[in-house]
């Protein structure tokens, strides 16, 4: 390596982060190992001292100093470091030296069963011990210039020395014992030399394990530096460590003599949507009790509503006091608490009787103050459930409400690079820019996962890198690096490999809703273009109305339309959630609402297709379906982008339907029209249905089919041309069976004029 490659490498040691290294590892190591495999032995030395500093796991470690020793077996900084991991495994050397009692007491045979012992360890410690020392004395040739490594490692091996010295000694009193005890009685000077050496051997493993004992090892980590081991959750932390101090004051106090009427409440109500950490925190809120010496245990009983609530009178209150008597000198914590009584329940549901047996123990002379009830769930539910239930509310001080907030995107991503190195995975940049994407596309609503939804994408990329075949990059990479392609989902099929144009463009007709959609798709890339460069954009009507006649393609449009409004970045997720007038209308006020809402939260990110949507409106004052329609235009605008609504069905009805909201009307600028498709494209669209299942129609069927659709257009149109060709399969499979010869192969694929015909006779008495 010429000077300048000298200087280089010199400057990316020592400016590149552990990251930077990463990526620059991957992307150069094939030309690093042809031509200067030296120096990229030292760029990975480098870079798992970095990966040191990071608490990496040190086995993780060590498999990347041994690739550098593969690449450059004579490289000293591997060397020595690997030596350095090596000399931790040592430790496990004499945990075989366990040698039972030997008592005076003990008769003859259990003599001879416990000497037996004896010897099975000496000779199997033996096989290992020489082989040991010659690699230990091997080894400290390597830190001849490190005084700290050199003194360790000459102490080894005399350690070592002494206690194989010891062992063949004990081997030499055993055999001894052996052949006196075969010509006299039991010698008990005999007995008590083989004990000393026993004590001396015991003792000398004694002193080769303290060399190994990590003082940090014995140090555990209180509840509070797991606290802020914790990423994010900034005022969840000091309000906490606040909690803390005040419980310490309070004990405090009460060594120092002084009462306090009113003991502390250590009930918490915690708040936060999935995945923020309500399990984690409730935890280690029980383990500070613990070690504040507040409560006599650190478990927590953890419950739900189907554990506490029962089918039968009686049954729940039995297994309140139950639960509650698991968790006494501890902490219960309830989930989802309020799912106990959930809105609108009545007749033979017990949740109220769970809440008004568990607020009667927490204030009993048997179990109050003896434990300590954290309840947790969404925030939004969780101030409804306190609100309605003043009893329990009055149970949790203000302060001692803790609402834990979403984590950042900074943050999710942090907590992403935990998850995969607790795996042994490190995550390159592209890796982490694909991470970032995926978690954007689930944050769409409340039910987002948090730090549960990152941890099941790692484990996703991670499941996909496994089944994947080896790929041509090294193993070292391809066992522990997760890049982009890892977090990439595979196409299923030929037709998910589409775009969504060519989606678009495949199908049949449409050439006005085709030209329509490409326009207005190409106006809002052009409007988010603006946008991200600071200039003046138009604003984007996403809600649209698709009119049409039944089967002229308007929810396979729809669907089309979500993904590319996903494509250009408008949509999260770009998925079609298609309802009609019974998926939204209930049978009494305010249900249907809920059914309406509960639809829409499950089209966030994606498109909520309305068919028939003008069924909604009528004229009719106890029908709901202006409920629907007020529910709709308020939800449209609590999440903006995040919903795009398309209504669909006949222009005229639909108008109607417009116009009986003026919200509704002002928030839908955006019209399809789909024109009924002409016999020519019916007859297309046959033609690819069939082909879908490998049939196709011969010249005759065609010829029938121009003929009977010039004079009569059936309704139903795309949807009746595909219902044609799969009674047509029917017809065929029919009249083929009936013959008695054995069947043509190239017969079994052909649709005929009499299987067409026989189709549409069936079809039209139908219609």
């Amino acid at each position: 390596m010429n000077k300048m490659n000298s200087s280089k490498a010199e400057q990316i040691k020592k400016t590149y982060s552990e990251q930077e290294m990463l990526d620059y590892l991957i992307s150069n190591y094939d030309q690093l190992k042809s031509e200067q495999p030296k120096y990229l032995a030292d760029l990975i030395v480098s870079f798992t001292n970095q990966l040191l500093n990071t608490g990496m796991n040190q086995q993780f470690i060590k498999r990347w100093l041994e690739h550098a020793l593969k690449i450059d077996p004579k490289n000293k900084p591997a060397l020595s470091s690997l030596s350095t991991y090596r000399l931790q495994e040592k430790r496990q050397l004499t945990n075989s030296l366990v040698f039972p009692p030997l008592r005076e007491s003990d008769n003859r045979s259990q003599r001879q069963s416990t000497l037996l012992k004896y010897r099975q360890v000496c000779e199997s410690f033996l096989l290992l011990a020489d082989e040991e020392l010659q690699q230990l004395q091997h080894e400290l040739l390597l830190f001849k210039d490190n005084e700290q490594m050199k003194k360790t490692y000459d102490d080894l091996i005399e350690v070592l020395e002494k206690i194989i010295e010891e062992i063949v000694q004990l081997q030499k009193r055993l055999n001894d014992f052996d052949e006196l005890s075969g010509r006299t009685f039991y010698n008990v000077n005999q007995v008590e030399q083989i004990q000393e050496t026993v004590t001396t051997i015991t003792e000398l493993k004694n002193r080769w394990i303290n060399y190994f004992v990590d003082p940090a090892e014995d140090q555990e980590t209180t509840a509070l530096q797991q606290l802020n081991e914790m990423i994010g959750l900034t005022d969840v932390k000091r309000r906490i460590e606040n909690f803390y101090r005040y419980l310490k004051f309070q004990k405090s106090r009460k060594e120092f003599g002084l009462q306090t009427k009113d003991e502390p409440s250590l009930n918490m109500i915690l708040l936060g949507n999935p995945g923020t950490g309500k399990t984690t925190i409730a935890r280690l809120l029980a383990k500070i009790y613990h070690e504040l010496g507040v409560l006599p245990s650190e478990e927590v009983i953890e419950t739900n509503r189907s554990q506490l609530v029962g089918s039968f009178v009686g049954q729940t209150e039995e297994n309140v006091r139950m639960i509650v008597e698991k968790a006494l000198g501890g902490v219960l914590f309830i989930d989802e608490a309020y799912s106990l009584k959930r809105t609108g329940q009545s007749g033979n549901d017990y949740g109220q009787t769970a809440i008004d047996t568990l607020v009667s123990l927490m204030t009993s002379k048997e179990y109050g103050g003896k434990f300590s009830v954290i309840l947790a769930g969404y925030p939004e539910e969780m101030r409804q459930f306190l609100d309605a239930n003043t009893g329990l509310r009055s149970r949790f001080p203000q302060s001692n409400i803790i609402e834990l907030p979403d984590y950042s995107l900074e943050e999710l991503l942090e907590i992403g690079q935990k998850i995969a190195r607790s795996n042994d995975f490190l995550l390159t940049t592209k890796a982490k820019k694909s991470l970032a994407y995926l978690i954007e596309q689930e944050q769409v609503d409340q039910t987002f996962g948090n730090a549960r939804a990152v941890h099941n994408l790692i484990m996703q990329a991670i499941f996909q890198k496994g089944f994947q075949k080896q790929s041509t990059q090294p193993e070292i990479f391809f066992y522990t690096v997760l890049d982009e392609n890892d977090f990439k989902k595979p196409a299923k099929n030929e037709q998910d490999s589409l775009s969504p144009i060519e989606k678009l463009n495949k199908l049949v007709g449409l050439k006005e809703v085709k030209d329509a959609v490409q326009t207005y798709i190409s106006f809002v890339k052009m409007q988010t273009l603006r946008r991200e460069h600071n200039y003046p954009s138009v604003p984007i009507q996403l809600h649209s109305v698709f009119t049409g006649n039944p089967g002229t393609g308007k929810t396979t449009v729809a669907k089309i339309y979500a993904e590319l409004l996903k494509e250009c970045g408008m949509l999260k997720r770009g998925h079609l959630v298609v309802v009609g007038r019974a998926d939204l209308i209930a049978g009494y006020v305010g249900q249907s609402a809920l059914k309406t809402k509960k639809k829409i939260q499950e089209a966030l990110g994606g498109v909520l297709f309305i068919d028939e949507a003008y069924s909604l409106f009528r004229e009719n004052n106890q029908d709901y379906g202006k409920e629907v329609v007020d529910t709709i235009v308020d939800e449209m605008t609590k999440h903006g982008e995040n919903l795009v609504i398309i209504l669909a069905g006949y222009p005229n009805e639909m108008e109607q339907l417009l116009e009986s909201n003026p919200g509704l009307k002002s928030r839908f600028k955006k019209f399809f029209h789909f024109e009924d498709y002409s016999a020519e494209e019916l007859i297309a669209i046959m033609k690819l249905f069939a082909k879908s299942y490998a049939y196709e129609l011969d010249k005759d069927a065609v010829q029938l089919l121009q003929h009977e659709l010039s004079i009569k257009k059936p309704k139903g149109n795309g949807r009746f041309a595909e219902n044609l060709i799969h009674e047509a399969i029917q017809q065929q499979s029919l009249r083929l069976m009936k013959t008695d010869h054995t069947l043509d192969l190239a017969c079994v694929n052909r649709l005929t004029k009499e299987d067409i015909n026989a189709a549409f006779q069936i079809l039209l008495k139908g219609e």
